[in-house]
């Protein structure tokens, strides 16, 4: 009998810096799988399997956000499970957020509901200038993580609650970059065709009306919708703001 292979992904292989070193996997489960080590068994034994000659061991690194996202039916896999390969991380068991290395503390912020979110937010972004961290990728993966966090919420909204201001933050940061490099070219036009890209990406396909009245705007008004297309939530959002002016 032949058994097809299916489709493995895994979401991390960290490879050894030198040769025969250790090989670890890495899984982030925030979904409840029934089947989740029946996957990264299968995965990581293949994995191996085909290169075994470039490690000498292996490990396996699960995150939760907590054991109620774990497979119930561990019984096939408790000599596994209860060894020293596996190492199962709950972030709720993980203490203190504020005590913890910023690196893990961001993902603890992901499990966080909307009541506390919001001033351990606030304390990262804090910690970030106190211990003189890679502030900006940090203050990016913060941010990040509280728009989609509060997806009902304004720029406006968000900014307050973190207290800075997302126009700072790297997504504003391309669209003016790019526009000033175009800019220099091609004055308005090359602002526009920025917009223009950018409202593709969002939203998908931009009408040939819409385009029209993008380019039809003066330099001043292309500004301005650069940084209100941030605050959108739909082209609708882009035909109310042109109705406007």
């Amino acid at each position: 009998m032949t058994v097809k292979e299916p489709k493995f992904e895994i979401d991390g292989v960290f490879i050894p810096r030198y040769a025969n070193g250790i090989v670890y996997f890495c899984e982030v489960q925030f979904q409840l799988d029934e089947q989740l080590y029946e996957r990264i068994f299968a995965e990581s034994f293949l994995y191996f399997y085909r290169n075994r000659q470039r490690f000498s061991d292996w490990q396996v690194v699960i995150i939760y956000p907590s054991r109620s996202t774990e497979q119930k039916n561990l019984e096939p896999y408790s000599d596994l499970l209860n060894g020293d390969r596996v190492h199962r991380i709950y972030l709720n068991e993980l203490g203190n957020i504020r005590t913890l290395p910023i690196w893990v503390a961001l993902m603890v912020l992901t499990t966080l509901d909307e009541s506390q979110a919001p001033e351990e937010a606030r304390h990262l972004l804090q910690r970030t200038i106190t211990e003189q961290l890679s502030s900006q990728a940090i203050i990016e993966l913060i941010t990040t993580i509280m728009v989609y966090k509060f997806e009902h919420l304004s720029q406006k909204q968000v900014e307050d609650m973190l207290g800075i201001t997302l126009q700072e933050t790297r997504v504003y940061r391309e669209i003016k970059a790019e526009g000033r490099e175009e800019g220099l070219e091609q004055g308005r036009e090359g602002l526009a065709n920025v917009v223009t890209r950018q409202l593709t990406k969002r939203f998908g396909q931009v009408s040939e009306d819409l385009r029209s009245s993008i380019f039809g705007l003066p330099l001043n008004a292309l500004e301005k919708l650069s940084e209100a297309l941030l605050d959108f939530t739909s082209l609708t959002d882009l035909q109310i703001w042109l109705a406007k002016r």
